[in-house]
């Protein structure tokens, strides 16, 4: 690598810091310092299959060079036919195979209007057999997390399906990082709601989308706990939009870190506060300013 000091954009650093991957983190500072991808594995010592999973979620964080995600646009979708399903299924072993472990995953049969879904994943996104499997049952385990009773439908496994194949995740190695991506996402909320009292009960979605804010900023546990104990002395508990506004004046003013914070506010109570000028000193004034 090259010795020159590198400058990483703020907004780089965060995204690693929430991806939570050393390999990651050690392949992009390889690629920022102007080496080669393709001597990136005898370079770190990185086998196969770790520098795969690298660069799947270098790639899905926006942050590979070159990263073209596919756009995939809902006026897109195609629109299969009864006839294309009977066609699939008779000629299609692959297909009839895919099917029947998709209703062994689901604990039913599929209708035709899945399988109409089912073969828009092989046929429109591109996807293989596995990713299917394994996108069904990370829609199953999010299900469960989630404290839902029903197994997911082939409708909303079709959403995650093109939110996968808009971040170009089509192989195994990219549905790896992702999925890796995803549960430390996860346990990070899991500890916001620790450290906010939050039991019993899911974040609402409202909640959520503060808190996956706050994590893409990069904030940390620290952090955190300052906003939460401040929101609570200031309103007398919990108010999300509250804390949410400490936490975004954080981020504009670029403090970041635990200690940030408590140095930018020894500087204002160290900051010379106004004050109102007394008679005596506006007759002061008064009288030089007709002096000149």
């Amino acid at each position: 690598m090259n010795a020159t000091q590198l400058q990483i954009e703020q907004a780089d650093v965060h995204k690693l810091l929430c991806a939570a991957s050393g390999d990651a983190v050690l392949l992009y500072l390889y690629i920022r310092s102007g080496n080669h991808p393709d001597q990136a594995a005898s370079a770190l010592n990185l086998n196969e299959s770790r520098l795969t999973m690298a660069t799947a979620t270098l790639r899905q964080l926006g942050l590979w060079p070159q990263n073209n995600p596919r756009p995939i646009l809902a006026g897109e979708r195609p629109r299969y036919t009864e006839t294309d399903v009977t066609t699939a299924m008779h000629a299609d072993l692959d297909f009839k195979a895919l099917r029947d472990e998709i209703e062994r995953l689901l604990g039913k049969a599929l209708a035709t209007e899945e399988l109409k879904i089912l073969l828009g994943f092989v046929r429109y996104l591109g996807m293989s057999a596995e990713v299917i499997c394994v996108l069904v049952c990370y829609c199953k385990e999010r299900a469960r997390r989630m404290g839902k009773q029903r197994l997911p439908s082939l409708r909303t496994i079709e959403k995650e399906a093109y939110a996968w194949a808009e971040q170009g995740i089509d192989t195994m190695e990219e549905a790896a990082a992702y999925i890796q991506r995803m549960n430390v996402r996860q346990s990070r909320l899991a500890r916001i709601m620790e450290i906010m009292q939050i039991r019993g009960r899911n974040l609402t979605p409202g909640e959520e989308k503060y808190a996956k804010q706050w994590l893409e900023w990069g904030y940390g546990d620290d952090a955190i706990t300052m906003a939460y104990e401040r929101t609570c002395l200031n309103t007398g508990g919990l108010n999300w939009a509250y804390m949410n506004k400490i936490i975004s004046r954080w981020q504009a003013q670029g403090l970041l870190s635990a200690e940030q914070i408590r140095t930018g506010d020894q500087r204002k109570q160290s900051a010379p506060t106004a004050r109102t000028l007394d008679d005596d000193e506006k007759a002061a004034l008064a009288a030089l300013m007709q002096e000149g």
